[in-house]
């Protein structure tokens, strides 16, 4: 299993990466499986949230008003992944709002995913819940604060860690 990757959780204003916007970025660096530095920041959508979005977050209109937009942010979450793989739950939606970002921006996004959504399935109960907060629970990890881009994605991290040593 790789030991050296990004793990990534966005924040966004709905599931479509076509129709809807990233508002916070959230990635932890990870060397031979060790945390080393963090990326975090809101993004500008250019338009007001919706109702369920504040209160799925917490994250407000007024906190993504003085933020800048994604085509000014991309470049840097780029520059702090370098080439290295991106982990998270459910990578997919992640990554696709992150390779339409940088395709819009002119910037090539081609990175191997590591998806704790799909190790979770191999290693949970069948019966059982796979959502992050749920395998986090099931593994013993505590998520400081849900649907928020940092702490999901260290979460995700420390819960590729905890399956890694299951194997």
């Amino acid at each position: 299993m790789i030991s050296s990757y990004v793990a990534v959780d966005l924040e966004t204003t709905g599931l479509d990466p076509k129709r809807d916007k990233i508002i916070e970025i959230g990635a932890v660096r990870v060397t031979d499986g060790k945390a080393e530095d963090i990326f975090e920041c809101f993004v500008n959508p250019y338009r007001n949230l919706e109702k369920h979005v504040i209160s799925l977050t917490g994250i407000t209109d007024s906190q993504l008003e003085p933020a800048s937009g994604i085509e000014s942010i991309i470049g840097h979450f780029l520059d702090f992944a370098g080439k290295l793989p991106i982990l998270g739950h459910h990578i997919i939606f992640d990554y696709s709002f992150l390779k339409r970002a940088a395709v819009n921006k002119g910037l090539c996004f081609e990175r191997q995913g590591i998806d704790t959504l799909k190790l979770a399935r191999k290693f949970m109960p069948e019966d059982q819940s796979k959502s992050l907060s749920a395998a986090c629970g099931y593994f013993g990890i505590e998520i400081k604060q849900s649907h928020r881009a940092r702490f999901d994605a260290i979460a995700a991290h420390e819960l590729y860690q905890t399956m890694k040593g299951v194997r």
